[in-house]
């Protein structure tokens, strides 16, 4: 260890130097705040849409302490869960009008989904947010995602409308009459082309 108060001369300027350098990062890292259990992160989410419903699952694994208010134009989100035992809080205003009543949310060990049901069954919504704003936390949910407005409830399936189809079109009966489909003529084109020299 450096003495200063004996220092004189260049190697002793750059010693003082040096030790205030110190001082002053060990000044700055025991004055740093530390994290606060306050402290709030959003949850992770996914949703999809439904013509009757909407549902947002938050992915939050091991939750505690889990609140979610239903409010006609918002929702509010709130536990406390994660590997890191993390507080989490979401607030969203949504694309259309809900029935909180009728809204219910349901806790499992990974995530907690939340069940809104729409004010106004059958319409689409676009996007679960009454603003545009890419939100980094919210993503859509293809893995459950339909496009339920195409659906009709005596809807088949792709296969069963692919073979439902091809049944129909019957045997070669059913083709119609083309001019000289059966005309077994010699065609000009079929003449023997003379060989190139």
């Amino acid at each position: 260890m450096i003495n200063v108060a004996n220092c004189s001369g260049t190697g002793c300027s750059v010693a003082i130097a040096i030790t205030q350098l110190i001082g002053r990062a060990c000044a700055r890292k025991c004055t740093k705040k530390p994290k606060l259990d306050t402290e709030m992160q959003p949850a992770t989410a996914k949703w999809y849409d439904r013509r009757d419903h909407v549902f947002i699952e938050f992915c939050v694994e091991d939750s505690k302490d889990v609140q979610v208010k239903f409010e006609k134009s918002k929702l509010s989100f709130g536990c406390r869960g994660g590997t890191d035992n993390l507080k989490h809080q979401n607030e969203i205003d949504l694309f259309e009008v809900i029935d909180p009543n009728e809204s219910k949310h349901k806790r499992t060990d990974r995530s907690v989904l939340c069940c809104l049901r729409k004010a106004e069954p059958g319409k689409s919504w676009p996007r679960l947010t009454k603003e545009k704003a890419k939100l980094n936390w919210l993503s859509v949910d293809f893995n459950n995602w339909k496009d339920w407005e195409d659906d009709s409830d005596e809807e088949l399936s792709s296969f069963d409308r692919f073979s439902e189809m091809m049944n129909n079109m019957g045997g070669d009966d059913d083709l119609p009459e083309v001019d000289g489909a059966e005309d077994d003529s010699a065609d000009s084109d079929d003449e023997k082309m003379p060989d190139l020299e």
